[in-house]
C-alpha cells in the first residue's frame, strides 16, 4: 500500500491575521462603548428616579443664547391637580393606558402621512432630559430605546412631574412654576383650570403662542382641554398619576 503525501495545510498570511485581529479588537471596543454609553443612561434613569434632573442640553442651549433661563422645580404636591390632568388631555390622552408608545396614536399618524406628532408623554421626557432636540434617526432610535426603560423605572406620576418640571412654556421659560409666574403670577399649586388649560394649549408651540394673551385657536384649544381634563377625571384614565377629587 502507498501513502498518499498529504496536503500541507495553507499557512495564513501575516497580513490576514493581523486584519483578523484588529477586526475582532474593533468589536470588542464597539462593545464596550455601547455597553458604556448604556450603562450611563440606566444610571442616570435610576437617579433622575428621585432627585430632579439638574439641566438638560436644550436648556444648556437656551440659557447660552438668551444670557439666562427661567426654571424652578417644584415636586408633584406642589403642582395643581388640574395642571397634571390638562397636559394628558392636551399631550397624551391614553398616558395611563400604554407603556410608554400610544399604537392607535403612531398608525393616526402614519395613515395621515406623519403630518400629526404620536410622541407620548414619556418619549418627550426621554427626548427632553437626556438627548438633544431636532429630527435625527439616531436620537429618534436612542429615544425608542429609552423610553420603556423610564416607563419600567418611574412611576406614572413621576414622569408626568418631571415632564411639568422641564417643557419650555415660553422663550427661557421651563417648568411649570416658572410658567405660572411668568404669566400668571401664582404659583403653580394656585392654578385654575382655566389656567391649567391654558399653559397645556401652549406646549406645542410654547414660543409662537400665549397663555396670557391667546390667539382664538389658543382659546378653541383650551375650552377642549379643560374638557378633557373633565373627561380623564370621571372615566379614571387620570387614575395612575392621581386620585380623583
Amino acid at each position: 500500500m502507498v501513502d498518499t503525501p498529504k496536503k500541507s495545510r495553507k499557512k495564513p498570511e501575516p497580513e490576514l491575521i493581523a486584519l483578523k485581529s484588529k477586526g475582532r479588537r474593533i468589536r470588542r471596543w464597539l462593545l464596550r462603548g455601547v455597553a458604556g454609553v448604556a450603562g450611563f443612561f440606566a444610571v442616570l434613569i435610576l437617579l433622575f428616579s428621585f432627585i430632579p434632573p439638574p439641566i438638560n442640553l436644550y436648556q444648556l442651549s437656551e440659557s447660552w443664547r438668551l444670557g439666562g433661563i427661567s426654571k424652578d422645580w417644584v415636586d408633584w404636591d406642589e403642582i395643581a391637580p388640574v395642571m397634571g390632568r390638562s397636559v394628558v388631555a392636551a399631550e397624551d390622552a391614553n398616558f395611563c393606558l400604554h407603556w410608554g408608545f400610544d399604537m392607535a396614536a403612531i398608525r393616526a399618524a402614519v395613515d395621515q402621512g406623519g403630518n400629526r406628532g404620536a410622541s407620548t408623554l414619556t418619549q418627550q421626557v426621554a427626548k427632553n432630559v437626556f438627548l438633544w432636540q431636532g429630527r435625527s434617526w439616531v436620537r429618534k432610535v436612542i429615544e425608542t430605546t429609552l423610553t420603556p426603560l423610564v416607563e419600567l423605572v418611574w412611576s406614572k406620576q413621576r414622569i408626568l412631574e418631571v415632564y411639568l418640571n422641564v417643557a419650555e412654556f415660553d422663550e427661557g421659560v421651563f417648568g411649570v412654576q416658572a410658567a405660572a409666574q411668568h404669566y400668571f403670577g401664582v404659583d403653580a399649586r394656585d392654578l385654575s383650570a382655566l389656567q391649567a388649560a391654558r399653559l397645556a394649549a401652549i406646549l406645542p408651540d410654547p414660543k409662537g403662542r400665549s397663555a396670557s394673551k391667546p390667539s382664538s385657536f389658543v382659546r378653541r384649544r383650551t375650552g377642549a382641554i379643560m374638557s378633557g381634563a373633565e373627561t380623564i377625571l370621571a372615566d379614571g384614565r387620570a387614575d395612575c398619576f392621581q386620585r380623583r377629587d
